[in-house]
């Protein structure tokens, strides 16, 4: 029973950020997805306006359960959550956040944890071969399936 972790701000939840949450209820099946949200706090760090923290938990709930897996949703107020201090089995990253995980596994090191497999998910592209990211969606360059609705 594999024990999987995946985190982010999802807001809006497109088609990159499901094939990741795909990715990741694939790999705990039959065991444990816990989810990492960022926080209303840590949210505000980002370029562009997010969602609150509740709106964003019960999309990313939606769509996890629709997959048929019951995921464990926990408030991220920092990069790493619990994944510096519990045991996992994978982690699932995109290439934006691969360097986090990579973090993740020093921290983890240092404290004389095992390392976590890191499983990398490509990013999903658009139909200009760009990637699909909150950003241009927030810009209204692309919808949330990567549609280009303004050319540049």
């Amino acid at each position: 029973m594999a024990r999987v972790a995946v985190g982010g701000t999802f807001d809006p939840l497109h088609d990159g950020h499901k094939a990741l949450l795909m990715r990741a209820c694939e790999l705990s099946r039959k065991g444990e997805l816990l989810v990492g949200l960022t926080s209303d706090d840590m949210a505000k760090n980002k370029i562009h306006d997010v969602a609150d923290y509740r709106s964003r938990h019960d999309e990313v709930m939606r769509f996890i359960r629709a997959q048929g897996i019951s995921p464990v949703i926990v408030r991220l107020d920092d990069p790493y959550g619990p994944t510096i201090r519990d045991d996992f089995d994978f982690l699932v990253v995109s290439p934006e956040t691969h360097p986090a995980g990579l973090e993740i596994n020093r921290i983890r090191l240092g404290k004389n944890l095992g390392q976590v497999e890191i499983v990398l998910v490509d990013f999903v592209l658009a139909d200009d071969g760009l990637p699909i990211s909150s950003t241009r969606i927030k810009r209204r360059e692309i919808d949330e399936h990567g549609k280009v609705l303004k050319k540049k």
